[in-house]
């Protein structure tokens, strides 16, 4: 189904993909959860998103703007390769059929706030007699124990309360959030860590496990070099802007158009780096003569570099730096960044047809495999798309299914 053209390197498996035969429940509305589930559809699994009838995911109405159908781009950036089961799992009817599906499955993904699926009577204590292997993943905001666990979990207050923030942005500015929600994502690729190595173990004892993800955990665990900094040092980690605690000059530099990043991370760039602007003085100052001078000195080391870099345009850098083996690059927007002849290169922008919006753009496979390539096997899936599909396979029919409609189970 992708319209990208796709690397030569990655045609002509026959090979079924890795998790093909491997169902995935996928309890999950936002990001995280949902998230973590696409990717295992990217790898083969048979991933069901069971959705509340009506509303479906609340992803599914969010993002402020519409598309020609009802469904959020967010939504169908990380929902491919699944099918929709609406199903009310408020109602016994509709816990009487899901518990049919957890005897199928192999892995449960959920996010809602801790105490929600006892409360449905649906958590791993009551559905794990039901299925021994299911390997059962929570995703939360702050994990399913510990004094923090009943609040409610969203990648800005991981990020606060983990101290990312305190570490991004400018030193007298004010607080400043990570672009990108490295909780939530963070948290997603965390919990497949956990999940994967789960089932490689179920596969060895048939025995299933529960594992506890939370964005507050993930976001810590990215603070390897400012922890490290601190417990070598008692200094606590602090703002540098672009800069770096380990090396400089190592962050954005001005030019005369604007803005590019370099890095001159051990002595031998760094001597090659004043040959190379032709300031061949700074390797004998006595601020700049090793690396821990450079870091005390980090603000003047910028200011007499950029007394050079102003005298011509960031591009011209990139290409000379690079070409002198100094690692250098510019500052892409997106667009730039898709659009790049490497960005192209890489497949890291795909086209997915759809039955509503006719295509509708994804990002690409950040993990390339050669021998099993991920696949765009499903479109993002329409509420309840598939529910007919998944009750005929539970052999669900006829006055069953009848019965369980008028109890609620689910929207015809």
């Amino acid at each position: 189904m992708s319209k990208t053209p796709i690397s030569p390197s990655l045609k002509g498996s026959t090979r079924p993909l890795p998790l093909a035969g491997v169902r995935v429940l996928d309890v999950c509305q936002v990001m995280a959860g949902p998230y973590c589930c696409m990717l295992l559809a990217d790898l083969g699994a048979d991933v069901i998103k069971i959705e509340p009838p009506g509303t479906g995911d609340q992803t599914r109405g969010a993002m402020g703007f519409k598309m020609k159908g009802s469904d959020s781009m967010g939504f169908l950036n990380m929902n491919r390769n699944k099918r929709s089961l609406t199903l009310n799992l408020k109602t016994e009817a509709g816990k009487k059929v899901f518990f049919e599906l957890v005897k199928t499955a192999d892995i449960l993904v959920e996010n809602y706030r801790p105490g929600v699926m006892k409360k449905l009577g649906i958590d791993y204590p009551s559905l794990q007699p039901i299925n021994p292997g299911l390997v059962y993943a929570s995703i939360s905001g702050f994990g399913q124990t510990g004094p923090w666990a009943d609040r409610p979990g969203f990648d800005l207050m991981a990020q606060a309360m983990s101290g990312v923030m305190s570490v991004t942005g400018y030193p007298d500015g004010p607080p400043v959030k990570a672009g990108v929600p490295v909780a939530d994502i963070g948290c997603a690729l965390f919990a497949i860590y956990g999940i994967l190595s789960a089932y490689i173990g179920k596969t060895k004892t048939g025995e299933g496990q529960f594992i506890d993800a939370s964005l507050f955990d993930s976001a810590l665990a990215f603070s390897i070099w400012d922890t490290a900094q601190y417990w070598g040092t008692g200094v606590e980690p602090y703002k540098l802007g672009t800069a770096n605690h380990m090396s400089a000059p190592y962050q954005a530099m001005k030019a005369a158009d604007g803005y590019f990043v370099m890095g001159a991370t051990n002595q031998k760039l760094w001597k090659l780096l004043c040959d190379k602007i032709g300031r061949p003085e700074l390797i004998e100052d006595a601020r700049f003569k090793t690396n821990p001078l450079r870091l005390a000195n980090r603000l003047e080391l910028a200011t007499e570099l950029e007394k050079t870099f102003v005298t011509r345009t960031s591009h011209e850098w990139v290409d000379d730096l690079l070409a002198s083996g100094i690692p250098a690059g510019p500052i892409n927007t997106y667009p730039e960044a898709f659009d790049s002849e490497h960005g192209r290169h890489r497949n890291m922008r795909m086209d997915i047809d759809h039955p509503i919006e006719g295509t509708v753009p994804n990002i690409g496979f950040a993990v390339k495999m050669m021998g099993t390539p991920q696949q765009v096997r499903m479109h993002p899936p329409l509420l309840g798309e598939h529910t007919s599909e998944v009750l005929a396979e539970l052999g669900i029919a006829g006055d069953e299914l009848k019965a369980l409609e008028a109890g609620g189970a689910f929207t015809p």
